[in-house]
């Protein structure tokens, strides 16, 4: 059996090491270009102006609250649509919430999914990518103050609506949904719905990008100013494995922790990211999230899903939760004006990089498992072809040391099988499809088998 090791050419960029394979995809690289600093502003701009989105709002004006802010995200998602000749549909994800932690009476509450059909009947993968609309400051039953929410977290329903508008015009083999949730500053609320409907409904969700906090680059106190970096967070050992001694043992025994698919997500996005997206760094935080802090991915983990968050590096506490003000000189509030549209770009095209490579892609290989039924240097690999999409062309064998953060080494085979002369014991591995075109799925870590 054959295998050919891939070396970066002399002049690809090294970023933390990584050693990756880059075969950039044009109609990628036209859908970066295509995402508009102007057009997240303005999308920014607009719900800002509706006053408040807090959860418990008034939702029947039309100009002011959350309902007149979920009614427009829905009407503007419609007209991206219109563009996707019937491939895109738009739709509310409604609930009752019932009384309960930072809900004082039952509400009726709406998320809103934009849903880019794939054109492949046979690959059943769905992607997501999520920010919430809802806003609050410091008292957070109040839903009548002005809460502008420009970055906490209008951004991130800014990049899943920029995202919609430029790739509603393509089609993927998998499907896309492109989501805004309710409710995450009362509880996790909307995306607590939408998880446990896709679990439910047994949606076939292959990965999920959140976006919350994405547009700041002023860190408070340390007066850092960084328009480079962004922060992808990632669970280590999976929220599911919580009371499964069975799975922690497994994780315990191989040395797997920091190897949760959540993880193998986070390195494919910092090397495809910067694949694609100039004066990007992704920064692999491996948390679940910020301390004494969590995101709408987290009801996702719970739910058995992949899932990471994306934060910007250096946080304004002075613009979350705030209510707007001016005290002892220091101006206070989540407005636009402190929101940086050039760097928030970056984040959107990062997520749309990512999104675009892994709906082209084949789907995972199956069954990836490292044969441990002798004692060698050597390390043989075996897996099956994906179930479902696309035939791959070929497949990465990856390899990093243990002690590494991300991949360093690629071997191409076309075969299921690799056996490699460096030992198992020494290394870690995964194992991913790819295309002709070069697009790659998602890393899979392998399994002990006999």
């Amino acid at each position: 059996m054959k295998y050919f090791l891939l070396f970066i050419p002399a002049f690809f960029i090294l970023q933390g090491n990584a050693q990756t394979t880059i075969k950039q995809d044009a109609a990628i690289n036209k859908m970066v270009d295509e995402v508009s600093s102007k057009n997240i502003e303005a999308t920014i701009r607009k719900l800002v102006s509706f006053k408040t989105r807090h959860t418990l709002s008034d939702t029947t004006s039309k100009t002011e609250g959350s309902g007149a802010a979920r009614n427009w995200i829905k009407a503007e998602m419609e007209k991206y649509a219109s563009a996707s000749g019937g491939r895109m549909t738009v739709q509310f994800d409604t609930f009752t919430q019932p009384k309960g932690n930072r809900i004082d009476k039952p509400v009726h509450l709406k998320n809103v999914l934009a849903i880019l059909k794939g054109t492949d009947p046979k690959d059943t993968r769905i992607y997501m990518v999520s920010g919430h609309y809802d806003s609050r400051i410091n008292d957070v039953m109040d839903p009548n103050g002005i809460e502008p929410g420009a970055n906490d977290d209008a951004s991130g329903t800014a990049v899943s609506m920029e995202l919609a508008r430029v790739m509603s015009k393509r089609s993927f083999p998998a499907t896309i949904i492109f989501m805004s949730v309710v409710g995450e500053e009362q509880g996790l609320y909307g995306s607590t719905n939408v998880a446990k409907r896709a679990k439910a409904e047994n949606w076939n969700i292959d990965a999920m990008l959140n976006n919350d906090i994405v547009g700041n680059t002023h860190g408070m106190e340390t007066d850092l100013k960084d328009n480079r970096n962004v922060r992808v967070f990632s669970e280590g050992v999976p929220s599911i494995a919580a009371g499964n001694e069975r799975m922690i043992a497994s994780l315990i025994a191989l040395g797997g922790e920091n190897d949760s698919p959540s993880r193998e997500l986070a390195r494919y996005i910092k090397e495809t990211a910067e694949r694609y997206v100039d004066q990007l760094d992704v920064k692999l935080i491996y948390r679940r999230d910020r301390y004494l802090r969590g995101g709408d991915h987290v009801p996702f983990l719970q739910q058995g899903f992949t899932a990471v968050r994306f934060t910007e590096m250096n946080e304004d506490f002075n613009r979350q939760h705030q209510n707007v003000r001016t005290e002892n000189g220091v101006d206070y509030g989540d407005l636009p004006d402190f929101v940086d549209f050039n760097y928030m770009q970056k984040v959107a095209r990062m997520n749309l990089s990512v999104l675009a490579n892994l709906a082209l892609a084949p789907a995972e290989p199956q069954s990836v498992g490292i044969v441990t039924s002798g004692l060698t240097n050597k390390t043989v690999l075996k897996w099956e072809a994906p179930k479902t999409g696309k035939k791959p062309t070929g497949y990465y064998v990856l390899m990093r040391e243990t002690s590494s953060p991300v991949w360093e080494r690629k071997f191409f085979v076309t075969d299921v099988t690799a056996t490699l002369s460096y030992s198992k014991d020494n290394y870690l591995f995964a194992v991913q499809s790819v295309d002709a075109d070069g697009h790659e799925s998602l890393p899979i870590f392998p399994k002990p088998v006999r």
